[in-house]
């Protein structure tokens, strides 16, 4: 069975949807090896410029598989094939967006903090219940989560496992936009073909320094973005989104 489904319903974008709707999408090791799969596929593709990760409309994630856990304990998360999975995602070089719509627990949560930005539905709901099992986040929530939404609810979640509905992750900064669930998933995928049509070197470069920010002082992150600024100005595409500017025309960005 295939637990990651492939696509491209947009030009230049890659959508991955998990497929495991029995297990509520739980992250068990072999759906994450055909997610970093899929990713790998995604990031070596040249015509892809942006990449969606979504669920079903109930249910983005529920985390990771308990019965795993239950049964090979601590060696499931420090498992290198997993922890290497894991890092794929973790450090995808193209802008990545999180479709959530419905359930996005423990590791679920975690994984869509991985993104670049979150659109969520309207009912989604983010959570960290893993105190219920005697254990805590593993896979960056105690790290993420503090610098998305602020100390006193990351806190609140991460101690009461209870988890906070769409517009209170909006309005504390967890997610980017909220809309309907019948739309959520069209609404990301118009965002993210706005995205691939602008230069992807760029794009990359953007990123990078973006999340510098989070890693390191002002003073160096400062110095890292005129770095990546400067490998901006060595591309084509400046050249291109600069001359289309002062021609009044629609640039034509090719990646170089």
């Amino acid at each position: 069975m295939k637990l990651v489904l492939s696509s491209v319903p947009r030009s230049g974008v890659a959508q991955l949807a998990l497929n495991r709707p029995e297990a509520r999408n739980a992250l068990s090791t072999a759906l994450l090896e055909q997610l970093a799969t899929a990713f790998c596929a995604a990031i070596d593709d040249d015509h892809i410029r942006c990449i969606v990760i979504t669920g079903t409309s109930e249910v983005f994630s529920c985390g990771a598989d308990v019965k795993e856990m239950a049964a090979r304990g601590l060696a499931v998360l420090e498992d290198r094939s997993r922890c290497r999975n894991w890092a794929i995602a973790e450090n995808c070089p193209k802008p990545l967006i999180a479709a959530v719509s419905g359930l996005a627990l423990g590791g679920g949560s975690e994984l869509a903090m991985l993104a670049d930005f979150i659109i969520a539905s309207d009912t989604a709901r983010f959570g960290q219940p893993e105190i219920n099992l005697g254990i805590f986040p593993g896979d960056g929530a105690t790290q993420r989560l503090i610098r998305l939404v602020g100390r006193p609810l990351a806190m609140r979640m991460i101690l009461t496992g209870q988890p906070i509905d769409a517009e209170t992750a909006l309005r504390a900064g967890l997610v980017a936009d909220v809309v309907a669930a019948a739309q959520v998933l069209e609404r990301t995928l118009d965002i993210a073909a706005v995205i691939a049509s602008k230069a992807p070197l760029a794009a990359r470069f953007a990123k990078q320094a973006v999340r510098m920010a989070e890693e390191t002082a002002l003073s160096a992150g400062l110095v890292f973005e005129r770095k990546m600024l400067a490998l901006a100005f060595g591309t084509e595409d400046q050249k291109e989104g600069m001359a289309a500017f002062v021609e009044k025309r629609p640039a034509r960005m090719v990646g170089r």
